[in-house]
């Protein structure tokens, strides 16, 4: 099946079951039910397809040969040694909806299925990354139903849903959830009022950042987010780049379980990555580790406490100014750069008030530029193509050792886009002139400009891209002449309007109009 039609599938099923959970519950609501049980959906088969594949030369299946004791020990180690989680054959999703199907009741037994994946992993080298995955499924919840048999209705029929719904666990390029995702905030993300835009990054400009920080490198030690969200951005990395690790860190608690179940969908080994929750400006996980490709799509102009103590901590005291409190923006540059190794690169996706906004940022950008001429590109994107926002953003692209570093490039990208819907959409022929651009630090007439850092200083370090890109298309000039006899016509023509208005008025005998 292509990868379109799978997808289109796949939206069909979700909009079915929007529709069972449509009028019992906020629409930003529906994603925490679906998600939580595709994830489910998948552990379940990758257990069996796993196991089953272990016991192919004794002649056995995992739910047949789990049912004698040496080989159910053995079966559970081989698990959690190398999956990190363990599910009996009577907790997996083929199970369940064997029951669904039959009108049993299935509350209890899924409810044990769901923490069974996290306590299996308890005291093992997995824990931290199964650990509460699906507290946001909530199955006692009364918006599923008032009685009990409610709920369980609700939820069998979302459960005989996704049974539609095939993975090919082969192929690692499908992003399931990323899809799912994508499509449950388009849809749902206005009527639930949530700013979305701010924890989920749209895959056209996650292509754009993965390119940028992967160019010329087909091998990335450790990727970085900040601020991972459902962990999109640092998997796209990975379609770029041979990735060793990843490691995140995300404040909101939902996300955050997305972020894990998202690495684990996409067959990115427990060992492999390391996500952790927290506020990364104020609580920050990973102080004493550099990173190769930083990623990330802050919230933007978040607020933070800019507290005093931060005068003092290495990520910020040596610009003589904190980012203040109103906005973060260059809170998160600055927490990122620090983290980036000598020959790394760094992709953040910003609002355009970081290119000029003045005071401590003015004071953060010079030195930026002046004393660490870290700044490598800035690439400005049409507006409206997050959802939940429709400023107008752009991407800052940044390296401590820069191979241009008596230049800045400016890419005005702005008005390159396909409207769709209320939404507007980064085409591949978008996509791929900013990469190609950017490469190559072409200059192109009204769209990309080398500004020398000479130029940059005459413009007091200001920024924004107008005043490097000039974007203004020349009026045809006017012929006064013509315009004067068009004046002249025109008049005439009036007269002539005029005098046969009066001829009627008098026909008719009323008086003409002054």
């Amino acid at each position: 099946m292509s990868d379109e039609i799978f997808k289109k599938e796949l939206e069909t099923k979700l909009w079915d079951i929007a529709d069972i959970l449509r009028g019992k519950m906020d629409a930003n609501e529906y994603k925490n039910y679906i998600l939580g049980f595709i994830f489910y959906k998948y552990l379940s088969e990758k257990i069996e397809k796993y196991l089953d594949k272990e016991l192919e030369e004794d002649g056995l299946k995992f739910k047949e040969a789990y049912k004698d004791e040496e080989y159910a020990q053995l079966l559970e180690e081989e698990a959690i040694t190398n999956l990190g989680y363990f599910l009996e054959p009577k907790y997996l999703f083929s199970t369940i909806v064997a029951m669904a199907k039959k009108e049993e009741f299935i509350l209890e037994d899924l409810e044990k299925a769901l923490n069974k994946i996290g306590e299996s992993a308890a005291g093992s080298d997995s824990e931290d990354d199964f650990e509460n995955l699906f507290e946001d499924v909530d199955l006692q919840s009364s918006k599923l139903g008032k009685a009990v048999d409610d709920k369980n209705s609700t939820i069998s029929e979302i459960i005989k849903k996704l049974s539609e719904i095939q993975f090919d666990l082969e192929d690692t390029e499908r992003d399931v959830l990323g899809d799912a995702y994508e499509y449950l905030i388009g849809q749902f993300a206005s009527e639930a009022g949530k700013k979305a835009g701010e924890f989920y990054t749209p895959q056209e400009v996650s292509k754009i950042l993965a390119k940028i920080v992967t160019l010329d490198k087909s091998k990335i030690k450790k990727a970085y987010d900040p601020t991972c969200g459902s962990g999109s951005l640092l998997l796209r990395i990975s379609k770029e780049a041979d990735v060793s690790d990843f490691y995140g860190q995300e404040l909101n608690q939902t996300t955050y379980n997305l972020a894990r179940m998202n690495m684990l969908l996409h067959d990115v080994p427990f060992d492999d990555f390391e996500i952790r929750r927290g506020d990364s400006l104020e609580d920050p996980q990973f102080m004493d580790m550099q990173f190769d490709a930083i990623v990330a799509n802050p919230p933007f102009s978040a607020k933070w406490s800019s507290d005093k103590k931060f005068n003092e901590d290495p990520r910020f005291s040596e610009y003589g100014k904190l980012a203040p409190k109103s906005k973060a923006d260059y809170a998160f540059v600055q927490h990122m750069i620090y983290h980036l190794s000598d020959d790394g690169c760094m992709a953040v996706v910003l609002p355009h008030g970081v290119l000029f906004r003045g005071a401590a940022e003015e004071k953060i950008r010079r030195h930026l530029i002046e004393k660490n001429n870290y700044i490598d590109a800035i690439i400005g994107l049409p507006s409206n193509i997050f959802y939940g926002t429709s400023i107008p953003t752009l991407v800052m692209v940044l390296k401590k050792c820069r191979n241009h570093d008596d230049d800045i490039l400016f890419i005005d990208a702005s008005n390159e886009f396909e409207k769709v819907k209320n939404q507007n959409k980064l085409r591949q022929e978008h996509i791929n002139k900013i990469l190609d651009t950017y490469a190559n630090r072409k200059e192109i007439d009204k769209y990309s400009h080398k500004a020398t850092l000479n130029e940059i200083e005459e413009n007091d370090f200001n920024l924004n891209i107008p005043r490097y890109v000039d974007t203004f298309e020349e009026e045809e000039p006017i012929d006064l002449d013509e315009l004067v006899d068009e004046i002249h016509k025109i008049d005439k023509e009036m007269e002539e309007v005029d005098k046969k208005i009066i001829k009627y008025c008098e026909e008719l005998g009323i008086r003409p109009p002054v």
